[in-house]
């Protein structure tokens, strides 16, 4: 736990290297929490005690929900850049995203199904497979609208 605020303080500086902006590096760790839903719903039902290595595979599923995050949000940058406009540039962020993402979430997913069984990896199997699975479909659906807003919001204070 002692390394855990060298951790996030590392974690936003290289997030404000890439993004560039606060509201930006926010709305990317704001995606991680949402991945919890999908933790409850695959460890309850199975029974699956939330021990040392589950807390492991939540640590190390933050990371891949907000890069994800990080990768839609940088995508939509770079469109608002070649002149798009907000609706565009959030709907072809996402459409060129989202393969990506679904792909490198599917690969981790099926990863741990051989391991799942197993008594000491099974609960960060269940961890990271359930976690994983809600983060992927909260940054697909929600993060688009949140950027839509937050475009807008941008593009409208410019404005004036």
């Amino acid at each position: 736990m002692a390394v855990m605020p060298v951790m996030l303080v590392v974690m936003v500086t290289l997030l404000m290297l890439q993004l560039l902006d606060f509201k930006r590096v926010g709305i990317a760790l704001a995606m991680s929490p949402f991945s919890l839903i999908g933790l409850v719903a695959a460890m309850i039902p199975f029974g699956i005690p939330m021990g040392f290595v589950a807390q492991l595979g939540v640590i190390a599923l933050a990371g891949m929900i907000i890069r994800n995050a990080e990768i839609l949000i940088q995508e939509a940058d770079d469109n608002i850049r070649l002149g798009q406009s907000v609706s565009d540039t959030v709907i072809n962020a996402a459409i060129h995203c989202c393969r990506p993402i679904l792909l490198t979430a599917l690969a981790a997913i099926l990863g741990m199904i051989p391991i799942a069984p197993h008594v000491f990896w099974g609960p960060m199997a269940y961890a990271i497979i359930g976690s994983l699975t809600a983060g992927t479909i909260v940054t697909l659906t929600m993060l688009p609208a949140i950027l839509q807003l937050l475009l807008s919001y941008e593009r409208s204070k410019h404005a004036a």
